[in-house]
């Protein structure tokens, strides 16, 4: 039997019924062993499948792990720092962090089980990374950030500060947000609802990136929706809406939208500095 079979017998079970009272011993065995699995790299939720960032795709049996670990545990007291709080799932232990060089900073860096933290990276405090995030080596998770369930965060990255990554757990099928190697996003930004940022991309500060607002790519000129392509400058501007003809609107009306051009030699030199002072 392998990991994923497990998951997938207690699966089978849980929709026939199984609950967290009915679970038994040997199932919280699997549960376990299966946040250690996402805590050691063996195994996450999403995978590269081909060059481009829009191939990457959902590990099904790996979401429904984490959904099986909501719902075959109870919520109980907890205890950490003196403080009693009530999860279903324990904060993830963080002895192993510093043989690898990443570093936590205290008061208020809360990193759950189940979440994959590489070596070299900083998280600093106030921070939150959920269950079945992937965070790759040398990323920096800065102040006030969140990274959501399953997002997976390549190497190298820079998360800016007030910084909120959304998590996608359902539906299984689909995939979570992607950041990919080497992407500076400004303070402040927003990547949800599985939107991908493909590799060396920067990203300018305050800026959403969701797939309901359009990418301007001027690149390529095209619109794309849902990703943005690798080497790009991104930023927001207002474009025009069509809300504008309305009558309420006697000056006319706009709404966001995201514009990419070309990585320039400044923006990738202000961001090797930044890389030296963290050296």
């Amino acid at each position: 039997m392998t990991l994923e079979s497990d998951v997938g017998a207690l699966w089978e079970r849980y929709e026939d019924g199984l609950t967290a009272d009915a679970a038994t011993e040997d199932d919280g065995a699997v549960l376990d062993a299966f946040l250690t699995a996402l805590e050691t790299g063996e195994v996450r939720a999403a995978e590269k499948t081909g060059d481009d960032v829009t191939s990457w795709e959902a590990n099904e049996w790996v979401k429904r792990g984490i959904l099986l670990n909501f719902g075959l545990r109870a919520t109980e007291p907890r205890e950490h720092g003196g403080v009693t709080y009530y999860d279903v799932l324990p904060l993830r232990k963080t002895a192993d962090l510093a043989e690898r060089g990443t570093r936590n900073t205290p008061d208020g860096t809360v990193v759950r089980r189940g979440a994959y933290l590489g070596a070299d990276c900083i998280v600093m405090s106030p921070a939150f990374v959920n269950v079945g995030a992937h965070v790759g080596d040398g990323t920096l998770v800065d102040s006030c950030d969140t990274v959501g369930s399953c997002a997976q965060i390549g190497a190298d990255v820079k998360l800016g500060a007030n910084t909120l990554i959304g998590g996608v757990l359902e539906p299984i099928e689909d995939a979570p947000v992607v950041i990919e190697d080497g992407v500076s996003l400004g303070a402040g930004c927003r990547v949800t609802s599985g939107f991908r940022i493909g590799e060396n991309s920067i990203v300018g500060e305050n800026t959403l990136l969701t797939p309901r607002i359009p990418v301007y790519d001027l690149v390529d000129s095209e619109i794309r929706y849902g990703h943005l392509p690798a080497n790009r400058r991104a930023f927001t501007r207002m474009v025009e809406s069509s809300v504008g003809d309305h009558e309420l609107f006697t000056d006319g009306a706009y709404k966001p939208a995201v514009v990419a051009t070309d990585v320039e030699r400044e923006t990738l030199e202000a961001t090797q500095r930044e890389d030296a002072l963290r050296e």
